[in-house]
């Protein structure tokens, strides 16, 4: 399985330069987090992938996009790999608003507010990132999946932090080293 972090938004550019919440709900991709997702599209076409798997959140569902434009390839919405809520840009938006921007995703799964409603324990995230790679290590083709998620599910599934756009290989067969903390 290869894990992709979203790219770059403007949260992330603003946040990173500061370090203080800049209260932008659910944002989307920067003209640089456009180009970090055609990388990684290009880089996926290297790659036996025939599937991509994406947080509900914009900025996952546009950088899966982007890489399912380059790949060809189909995108399907799981709210396991979304990040933990702990700044503005983890408000998410809800599922029928989503279904408008993004008619050719299907989003009937998901509860209209799939996002946890408060700070969400870090304890939470490790519950619903353990659940995921159970169900992944099970799959018969995890090895064929692309996952477009974020730092934090990331690092709870590998011990291991990215950078917008970067592309993780994990096998969900493995219990990572450190799954958090």
């Amino acid at each position: 399985m290869i894990l992709i972090r979203h790219g770059q938004t403007i949260f992330n550019l603003h946040y990173g330069q500061s370090r203080i919440d800049p209260g932008v709900a659910d944002p989307g991709l920067t003209e640089l987090g456009r180009e970090q997702a055609r990388a990684a599209g290009e880089a996926l076409l290297a790659e036996d992938v025939a599937e991509i798997l994406a947080s509900p959140y914009r900025r996952t569902i546009e950088t899966a996009s982007i890489v399912a434009e380059v790949t060809g390839l189909p995108v399907r919405i799981e709210p396991l790999v979304r990040e933990r809520v702990g700044f503005s840009c983890d408000t998410g938006t809800v599922s029928s608003d989503l279904a408008r921007h993004f008619p050719d995703l299907a989003f009937e799964h998901l509860d209209e507010q799939w996002w946890h409603p408060e700070e969400e324990a870090e304890a939470l995230l490790v519950e619903r990132c353990t659940l995921f790679r159970s169900r992944m290590a099970e799959h018969p083709e995890w090895h064929r999946i692309a996952v477009v998620t974020h730092w934090g599910v990331i690092r709870a599934l590998t011990g291991l932090t990215a950078g917008n756009g970067e592309l993780i290989r994990f096998d969900p067969t493995r219990i990572a080293a450190r799954i958090a903390g």
